[in-house]
């Protein structure tokens, strides 16, 4: 009878070793797994934080263009004005546009990086002087039915350049954060 007891316990404590065994390897299974969908989680979050902050970018950049070319499109009309002393049509409209690139410059300081903040700073400044040089040449005695255009060629000609020069720094500035460098 000793011999039945000593094989019903040796059975059963197999039956428990290999009960415990299986919860162990189970455990241990579904452990792994958990940590592989919490990775693969972090992963996706992680993706979907770099694509929306790709996306905020993007529209931040958009719209900083966008307001430099409505600021562009104001000077453009005050070089085609005559300078005087008279009132100044479209001084309101060129000054919101003025303000709408600080905004927007506002936008681009927030979303960065560095690199394209430094570049749109430099867009915002050549706009700012632009602005200014042509306010300046307004007050000028002078033929008050010349353009300013005709009357200051070397610097309209100039400020167009600057124009162009700061938007393709600003683009080529932006065109690898945009592809994924920073």
């Amino acid at each position: 009878m000793q011999d039945t007891v000593a094989v019903a316990l040796i059975t059963s404590l197999s039956t428990l070793a290999a009960a415990a065994l299986t919860g162990l390897v189970g455990a241990l299974s579904t452990r792994r797994q958990l940590a592989h969908q919490l990775t693969v989680a972090r992963q996706e979050s992680v993706e979907r934080r770099a694509t929306r902050r790709d996306e905020l970018r993007r529209d931040a950049y958009v719209g900083f263009l966008s307001a430099c070319d409505q600021a562009y499109r104001q000077l453009d009309r005050r070089w085609l004005e005559a300078g005087g002393t008279g009132p100044v049509p479209g001084y309101d409209e060129a000054y919101a546009a003025m303000r709408a690139v600080d905004e927007a410059y506002n936008l681009v300081l927030l979303e960065g990086p560095a690199a394209v903040e430094a570049v749109a700073r430099s867009v915002l400044t050549s706009l700012t002087l632009e602005y200014a040089d042509q306010r300046r040449f307004r007050d000028e005695p002078g033929e008050a039915t010349v353009p300013l255009r005709d009357r200051h060629r070397e610097r309209w000609l100039a400020a167009i350049e600057v124009r162009t020069n700061r938007r393709i720094a600003f683009v080529d500035a932006v065109r690898p954060v945009l592809d994924g460098g920073e």
